[in-house]
């Protein structure tokens, strides 16, 4: 019986049958107890294989070698599967001849190979249940026989939910995707995906959208990579149904793979909502999210931070954030101020959310974070420093759809379910607990969710909430990855965010020949301080005021020294020097002014 090409055979690609047939047999001719000790000839390709039972030694040529390989001829072979285990089968063998032809399946699993009891028919029925070979031996009344291809039928155990589709008709369905590989330069690169299909699928890869002609198997190997290996890798599963691709994956050779993880790009978006229109004011929020951008920034993300947004600003902030998130960034989304949570949903509350709250009238967490994962990211942070009350229970929840298992996702609560988040006066401001104790940690050069892990723990000895309020993380980071990875950048995009451009300070002079210097100072992205100090003035001037004054077209925005601001102007004192705060002008709620 002719066996399967090579000792390898049973380690091959699903797609292996998609190589010429006589590279896969040329190297085999193994013995064939089958065949009452007579040696097999080699399979003529388009024939199947064919051996003579009443003589004739292989190699043997002449009219009756020729006639008993036209004797029996293979009209239909069997084809290769890649199913989930489980999945139930036909493999069809057709033959023809001058006699009544009898046939017999036989399999092998690794070495063991044997004859299938009772299956003598050119149907083989079979349920999935661990990958094997199998082939037909068709025979005649003459006792000449031929073998059909070897053929896999390949059984994957772990398919993700949902796979494959209910109306499946064997069209190519990707079950793993290639990975992002770093590279140094003269060592091994592998990329390996994986396809199901009937019949088995073909692999074809790509990189930068050239055709690769020598990696036709879902495992691509490149025994000693060089930089110009590196590129946007994938790969394409085809068969007589269709074709599927993979997702696209970036490698790198010879850049950055010191280091064991690094991002593409660090963005970050930071929410504090403080006056709220129908709802209690917090104070905490402005100099938790100033505070929290500034060490950021330290960790070289790219930072916008925003004050007091509506539903409708909120949307607009996120929807801006996601649009810039790309392969390899690693993103954080912080917000503070009021929030609720419903049945494991969390909802942020906009500044002129109405009485009582409702996820229409408020921001889905959970939906931010789908968003964020579709843009295939390194790393998604969430940090909520909100409370998790449990309210609204009759009322329907926002449609989301579950997270992809992508292992990258990390949640920070400030506080734990169906409890609150609380602040406390620091001096001259008020700060969260949450962010009291998460500026100690952030900047340490640790896995996120250990360092998250330090927060809680001293969250959990401060006495000041000691059973009141207890931090929570939640998260499926499955590589060690820190906020203090280094960058290699891939794109320009992240780059627009968090650089909006600052006014450059100027001197003015007035006809009286008075001089004042006018400063523009951002400790926000939506909130600019305009700040004015006057110069020595000259020898015939006794006296001086210098005052500024609301523009008409900025009504909207502006907000004098007197206004509830005040706080944000002490941020201000506590940051630049106190003399150059002569006389300040907020110019406040920027994100109105398109």
């Amino acid at each position: 019986m002719p066996g399967p090409a090579g000792g390898d055979f049973l380690e091959e690609e699903a797609g292996s049958t998609c190589l010429p047939t006589e590279q896969r047999w040329a190297q085999h001719e193994p013995f064939c107890p089958w065949l009452l000790g007579e040696r097999c000839r080699r399979r003529v390709p388009g024939r199947g294989a064919v051996a003579g039972l009443a003589g004739g030694r292989p190699g043997q040529e002449g009219a009756a070698g020729e006639a008993m390989q036209e004797a029996i001829t293979i009209t239909e072979q069997p084809v290769s599967i890649s199913v989930p285990v489980g999945y139930s089968f036909t493999l069809r063998c057709r033959a023809k001849g001058s006699t009544l032809l009898q046939y017999q399946w036989f399999c092998q699993h690794q070495s063991d190979c044997h004859q299938i009891p009772g299956a003598t028919n050119p149907d083989l029925p079979i349920i999935a249940e661990q990958t094997q070979l199998y082939t037909c031996r068709v025979n005649d009344l003459y006792r000449n026989a031929v073998f059909s291809d070897w053929v896999k039928v390949e059984v994957h155990q772990c398919v993700a939910r949902g796979l494959p589709p209910r109306l499946w008709r064997g069209e190519p369905v990707i079950i793993l995707n290639p990975m992002e590989q770093r590279v140094e330069v003269g060592k091994p690169l592998q990329l390996q995906c994986a396809a199901m299909g009937v019949p088995a699928p073909c692999y074809q890869w790509y990189r930068n959208g050239n055709l690769l002609e020598q990696h036709k198997r879902k495992k691509l190997w490149i025994t000693h990579a060089k930089v110009s290996d590196s590129g946007t890798y994938l790969c394409c599963a085809s068969n007589s149904h269709g074709e599927h691709w993979t997702n696209a994956v970036d490698v790198h050779v010879g850049t950055c793979v010191s280091e064991k993880f690094f991002a593409t790009g660090k963005i970050a978006l930071l929410v504090g909502n403080n006056h709220y229109q129908h709802h209690p004011n917090l104070m905490a929020p402005v100099k938790d999210v100033f505070e929290l951008s500034r060490l950021l920034e330290q960790l070289g993300f790219q930072v916008v931070s925003l004050l007091d947004l509506n539903k409708a600003e909120m949307a607009t902030a996120v929807s801006q954030f996601l649009q810039l998130l790309e392969k390899g960034v690693y993103a954080i989304f912080y917000y503070a101020g009021h929030g609720y949570e419903h049945l494991g949903r969390n909802y942020m509350v906009p500044v002129d959310a109405p009485q009582p709250y409702s996820p229409e009238n408020c921001i889905s967490v959970q939906r931010i974070l789908q968003k964020m994962q579709q843009q295939q990211t390194a790393l998604n942070i969430i940090l909520l420093d909100t409370c998790r009350k449990w309210y609204n229970p009759g009322r329907a929840l926002s449609q989301v759809q579950p997270l992809e298992p992508w292992g990258n996702t990390v949640y920070g609560y400030a506080t734990s379910e169906d409890a609150e988040a609380y602040e406390l006066q620091d001096g001259e401001f008020s700060s969260g607990i949450f962010m009291k104790y998460l500026k100690k940690h952030i900047l340490k050069e640790k896995k996120v969710t250990h360092m998250l892990e330090d927060v809680l723990e001293d969250i959990g000895r401060d006495p000041l909430v000691t059973g009141k309020q207890v931090m929570e993380i939640k998260h499926t980071l499955k590589e060690a990855r820190s906020l203090t990875d280094p960058i290699c950048p891939s794109g320009a995009g992240a780059e627009r965010w968090g650089h909006s451009h600052e006014p450059l300070s100027r001197t003015l002079t007035f006809p009286c020949g008075a001089r004042a210097e006018l400063r523009f100072l951002r400790l926000f992205s939506n909130l600019m301080s305009v700040c004015a100090k006057l110069q020595a003035p000259p020898a015939h001037v006794t006296a001086t005021r210098l005052l500024l004054c609301q523009p008409p077209e900025m009504e909207a925005v502006a907000m004098q020294r007197e206004s509830r601001l005040d706080h944000v102007e002490t941020l201000l004192a506590s940051v630049y020097k106190r003399e150059e705060l002569d006389c300040v002008f907020q110019l406040c709620g920027l994100q109105k002014i398109q």
